[in-house]
């Protein structure tokens, strides 16, 4: 390979496996922050997310919502259709603050000025580039990678808040089934499923506090419940969601019901886990082929070449 293209693409590799490793190391602290936090609402009284921030988090976060208000117009849509559509990806990934909108479109055209710019002051010091059309193709391609790497971001948290729904809603289900056959109404079981997996599974919490709060605004019982699928995109809550309508208006057994979609829930994640299961060997062949498979060919095949190579080589041709 040219040295030419050979130095560029290392350094991005670098780079790459650099803010990945950061990445994992903060998003360990974080998670176990977290966990410490969660811990902490069940035993210390409630603060506001305003007083439990430090001092010094504050004033960054309020310069980069200004800078990112000002920047916003350069990539912000026209359309009120087009906004309400990220609004509505946005709500999906979990960012629900009145700002968000506004930090999205902004970080959008700053970290497309941002990596161009490291990109030149990198090449400026450290000579990264002696072509011109690559040292432009790089300044392009880093240009795209911060425009869209929102968007990227976007879809990997809703991706993964998705997942979350997905792992803890049948004992949320199995929840409500035990809540409505105690006798709750399904105003209080939806209240008691968002205090009880508040420790579990957040995200589920998360959301059907969020309905309940509806609810008790005075939002009707089926747009709170639309807008809970609307809100997660996850078709399992779907589902609930018709099965719950369904039975409110036809005035059906609501126990009844939860109890049969709880069990046709289990058996989906079953299911999943042995879709899962079976595309395992699939996804191990290319592992396989490039790693293991070169390995073993090398302990198997090594010294029979090395046998061969001295009987048929050094001796014969060594005679002659």
């Amino acid at each position: 390979m040219n040295e030419v293209i050979a130095i560029p693409v290392l350094v991005f590799i670098g780079l790459v496996l650099m803010i990945v490793s950061c990445y994992l190391y903060y998003e360990d602290k974080r998670t176990k922050k977290e966990i410490i936090g969660k811990i902490d609402k069940y035993t210390l009284p409630e603060v506001t997310s305003e007083a439990g921030e430090s001092k010094a988090e504050i004033p960054v976060k309020r310069f980069f919502t200004k800078m990112a208000a000002r920047l916003a117009p350069f990539s912000q849509p026209r359309t009120e259709e087009e906004l309400g559509q990220r609004r509505r990806k946005l709500s999906m990934a979990g960012y629900r603050r009145q700002g968000n909108l506004i930090i999205f479109y902004g970080s959008k055209v700053f970290f497309a000025m941002l990596l161009p710019a490291a990109l030149f002051i990198g090449h400026l010091l450290f000579g990264l580039f002696e072509e011109r059309r690559i040292f432009g193709v790089m300044i392009v391609f880093s240009a795209l990678l911060g425009f869209y790497g929102p968007d990227l971001w976007v879809h990997f948290a809703i991706t993964r808040r998705q997942e979350k729904i997905r792992e803890g809603f049948p004992d949320a289900l199995d929840l409500m089934v035990v809540c409505v056959e105690a006798g709750m109404g399904l105003d209080q079981a939806i209240k008691r499923i968002a205090d009880e997996m508040r420790l579990s599974n957040k995200v589920i919490s998360d959301e059907f506090s969020l309905m309940s709060l509806e609810m008790r605004a005075g939002r009707s019982r089926q747009d709170a419940m639309r807008n809970l699928g609307l809100r997660t995109g996850v078709e399992d809550v779907k589902s609930l969601v018709t099965l719950l309508i369904q039975t409110d208006q036809f005035g059906t057994s609501i126990a009844q019901a939860l109890r049969v979609h709880s069990d046709s829930m289990r058996t989906k994640r079953r299911q999943r886990a042995e879709e899962t299961a079976t595309k395992l060997p699939v996804k191990l062949l290319f592992p396989l082929i490039l790693f293991i498979f070169p390995a073993l060919f090398v302990v198997i095949v090594g010294p029979a070449a090395i046998r061969i190579y001295r009987v048929l080589i050094e001796t014969h041709f060594g005679r002659g």
